[in-house]
């Protein structure tokens, strides 16, 4: 923007600044019509087949993950948490013999029944939770 011009009074003139504005203005909108004319052309994302085949997995097959298997819950309050000792019993949610849960990062993939290998626990998968109802859990 140009300086502003003083009126022979001291005062700004009106004029002179209303121009400017308009000069602005006129400077701004062309920007704008510029910019839109050169909208972002984004590439299409979603792969052409949809097939899972198709989907490269390669770079995510080294990211590490937390497999946990649970066997039950139950909420206590602290009183009850500060009593416990060794050989105290905490009673869980589930019933002897009902599958335990597979979590994979804390969310639940499959369902299963414990084995021993070798002397080690293992978990002998008998449901897998497919990814459909995952996404179900996910949003309710």
């Amino acid at each position: 923007m140009s300086e502003e011009t003083e009126t022979p009074e001291g005062g700004v003139d009106d004029q002179a600044m209303a121009d400017e504005w308009a000069a602005a203005l006129e400077e701004q909108a062309e920007v704008e019509q510029q910019s839109e004319a050169q909208a972002a052309d984004f590439q299409d994302l979603q792969p052409e087949n949809s097939g899972c085949g198709d989907i490269k997995l390669d770079a995510i097959l080294d990211v590490p993950v937390v497999i946990s298997m649970e066997i039950g819950r139950t909420r206590i309050n602290i009183r009850n948490l500060l009593q416990l000792n060794q050989g105290s019993v905490v009673e869980l949610d589930r019933l002897a013999g009902e599958p335990m849960d597979v979590l994979v990062n804390g969310t639940l993939i499959a369902q299963g029944e414990v084995v021993v290998v070798n002397e080690k626990f293992g978990i002998r998968l008998t449901d897998i939770v497919s990814p459909a109802d995952r996404v179900k859990k996910l949003r309710g």
